[in-house]
């Protein structure tokens, strides 16, 4: 969100956190006592910051463009 300077947070931006961080869980991990990663995982922080900014681009709040090393 601060990398692309969104103008507000959308629903779109909300599901797509929502989403990467479900992706960083693997079948093989998911139990009743995981469903979701550790804030302590380091890959959260990465998956979910991509994850949002892409999103505040393709919604058109960003005000700025991802830079292409991401």
């Amino acid at each position: 969100m601060l990398d692309v300077r969104a103008r507000r947070v959308t629903d779109e931006m909300k599901l797509s956190a929502a989403r990467a961080l479900a992706a960083l869980v693997g079948k093989s991990e998911l139990s009743e006592e995981y469903i979701t990663p550790s804030m302590f995982d380091r890959r959260v922080v990465d998956a979910v910051s991509s994850a949002v900014a892409e999103a505040a681009v393709k919604t058109g709040v960003a005000r700025k463009t991802l830079k292409a090393t991401r």
